[in-house]
């Protein structure tokens, strides 16, 4: 008989948000698989526990994904979890869960904190409706394909970012969907927990003076009633020359550009050369 592949939710900052009931899936179980070793060990010393761990990450889930579902279809039981919050969510570990339905392994969840919705009740913007959309690319191009997607997006929206990124991002935000609201949580659970109620323009204008420090999560307004607004030609050209300088043909960035704004391909691509 199989065993079980168990998702843990482990704390996203604060060691005390951990559930009894992880502990005790933690405890019972044949093996953890963790994103990073050396913090589920943290965590597992700070229970009290010593567990055998396996490392299970983005860049190696493909070889030790199979050797965890070998052991789980020998009848071990494994608990998966990620260095902080829910396991599988913006995560590899999704690819597991997947296997082991294929594989007809049990699954089974173990909740716990999650950044994206404890941010989200933060916030203060709507929640009835969100969209999560994780991590952008930091591949210029991409990031903008990503942003120009969500133009139209009425919901309200959720992003992760690491502070090294945070000042690219919130230009980029700022540029394709134009001045929102936004919540930036920061270092949620933390000693230096911060919630800053503010717009995508002051935003980027703070971090400009302010050095971004710890992790964070942004809660964005979604589109206003009435669909996309139409770019300025000008507005248009500045995006198609950064498209261009990330590495696009001027032709295609012209394309491109007025795929997004609705302006002139032709007379983009004019003022563009």
């Amino acid at each position: 008989m199989a065993g079980i592949l168990y998702l843990v939710g482990t704390p996203i900052g604060n060691l005390g948000d951990i559930a009894p009931r992880a502990v005790e899936t933690l405890a019972g179980a044949d093996f953890v698989a963790a994103e990073d070793t050396r913090v589920t060990l943290k965590l597992l010393s700070h229970l009290g526990l010593s567990k055998p761990l396996v490392s299970y990450y983005e860049h190696n889930r493909a070889e030790s994904g199979e050797k965890i579902l070998r052991r789980l279809l020998a009848g071990e039981s494994c608990a998966l979890v990620t260095d902080a919050g829910m396991p599988a969510v913006s995560d590899p570990g999704e690819d597991l869960v997947r296997q082991c339905h294929e594989a007809g392994i049990p699954v089974r969840v173990v909740p716990g904190p999650c950044a994206a919705v404890s941010a989200l009740a933060l916030s203060g913007l709507p929640t009835g409706r969100f969209t999560f959309e994780g991590f952008l690319s930091v591949a210029k191009s991409a990031r903008f394909e990503h942003l120009d997607s969500l133009r139209g997006e009425r919901r309200t929206m959720i992003f992760y970012e690491a502070p090294h990124k945070l000042r690219a991002t919130l230009r980029d935000m700022l540029e394709v969907l134009g001045d929102r609201k936004l919540a930036l949580c920061r270092e949620l659970t933390k000693v230096y927990e911060e919630t800053r109620l503010t717009t995508l323009a002051q935003a980027a204008a703070y971090y400009q003076e302010n050095e971004p420090r710890g992790e964070y999560v942004l809660i964005l307004e979604g589109a206003p009633q009435g669909g996309e607004s139409r770019a300025t030609l000008e507005e248009a050209v500045a995006m198609a020359r950064e498209l261009r300088d990330s590495g696009m043909s001027a032709k295609d960035a012209a394309k491109r550009a007025s795929q997004r704004t609705g302006q002139s391909k032709n007379r983009i691509y004019d003022a563009l050369i």
